[in-house]
């Protein structure tokens, strides 16, 4: 069960944005997420726990193709993401580092920032605890819950080779 404070933005989040591109000169994710979302949100570091979710509308992770954004977001704290849509390699890249992602456009549409969200994965049911809202989303299927659940996908490689 993830459960977090809301963190709302808008449509076309790019990756640029999430992580800077004058921070890609590394791969730390604790340096990654120092940065996470400064170009968009100053204050969003100041604001962020360890847990807390972040939503947004259409085409979050848009742009270019890095791991970077995702690492960044995970590591900030960032427990869950639920967009109405996600650009395709930032869904992928999300799923292969561990940080779980929803879609939920109802949940999107119902959820201001500061209200509390529970989520279960497996069943794929969003909660608004603020509003006592529920939501209904697409649960991954089995195989990529353990690759969420292992940490990512280079983590649950392992954990079936030992």
């Amino acid at each position: 069960m993830i459960r977090g404070t809301v963190h709302k933005f808008g449509s076309d989040v790019d990756t640029d944005v999430i992580i800077p591109a004058r921070y890609l000169n590394t791969s730390d994710p604790k340096e990654l997420a120092a940065h996470c979302m400064e170009d968009i949100d100053p204050s969003f570091l100041g604001k962020v726990r360890q847990g807390d979710v972040i939503v947004a509308e259409d085409n979050f992770g848009c742009g270019s193709s890095r791991e970077h954004a995702p690492i960044a977001i995970k590591a900030c704290g960032v427990s869950l993401v639920v967009a109405n849509t996600f650009a395709r390699i930032f869904y992928r890249n999300a799923i292969n580092i561990g940080l779980p992602i929803l879609e939920c456009p109802e949940a999107v549409a119902r959820t201001r920032e500061g209200d509390v969200l529970s989520c279960d994965l497996a069943a794929g049911v969003v909660v608004n605890e603020t509003t006592g809202e529920r939501f209904a989303a697409q649960p991954f299927p089995p195989f990529i819950r353990r690759i969420i659940d292992a940490g990512g996908l280079m983590r649950a490689i392992r954990e079936e080779r030992s």
